[in-house]
């Protein structure tokens, strides 16, 4: 019995954890910080939550995170100018559109005609200049995820810096799931230690 009460009290602390990561993580990020990508590449990030501009989407040296045809996300370089060699900034994207042009141009195109009319309609999701919104994948539990992309992507042979920045785009500051977590958290352990101070009473 001890046991189990050790384990809850355990999980209710993982909890809080969570939470309060969570919580601090979204008040220090009201709202996106706008950033340039060369100010992002030579300075940092000011912050974990990012809207990087003018930034180039380098779609040909692009990874599946899967590995597949049924794909998850791409590793896509951002990059300052179209024919930069030296990978710095890193998107995880989840766009649909992305992945299905990922997708036809290299399983669906057979012929090398195909695949200069395929670049030639879809020049812009290939090398063209956008804005991305997302957050870094940084912090404690994030970590063990940037090095597994970290990784995946040096095992493609790009060539990628060793402070490469991943940037989760989409992604924001998790405000409800942290609230959600401090709460049940906090309402768990109170319910825990109260029952271990009645239980000592009652055996006095």
């Amino acid at each position: 019995m001890r046991r189990f009460r050790y384990t809850l009290l355990a999980i209710c602390l993982v909890l809080l954890f969570l939470g309060v990561s969570d919580l601090l993580l979204w008040f220090s990020n009201q709202a996106p910080r706008t950033v340039t990508i060369e100010a992002l590449e030579k300075t940092g990030a000011p912050q974990e939550w990012l809207h990087v501009t003018s930034g180039y989407q380098d779609l040909d040296r692009a990874i599946s995170t899967s590995g597949s045809v049924e794909m998850e996300a791409l590793l896509v370089p951002l990059l300052t100018v179209p024919d930069q060699q030296q990978i710095k900034v890193m998107i995880e994207t989840r766009d649909p559109h992305l992945l299905q042009i990922f997708q036809e141009y290299y399983f669906f195109t057979d012929t090398l005609q195909q695949r200069q009319a395929f670049r030639r309609e879809h020049t812009a999701e290939f090398s063209g200049q956008r804005d991305v919104t997302g957050m870094l994948v940084a912090g404690m539990i994030a970590r063990g995820n940037q090095q597994k992309l970290l990784k995946l992507a040096k095992q493609t042979d790009l060539d990628i810096a060793d402070d490469v920045i991943f940037l989760s785009e989409g992604k924001e500051p998790g405000r409800w799931r942290g609230i959600f977590f401090t709460v049940v958290g906090l309402l768990a352990l109170v319910k825990i230690l109260t029952r271990k101070r009645k239980g000592a009473l009652q055996a006095s």
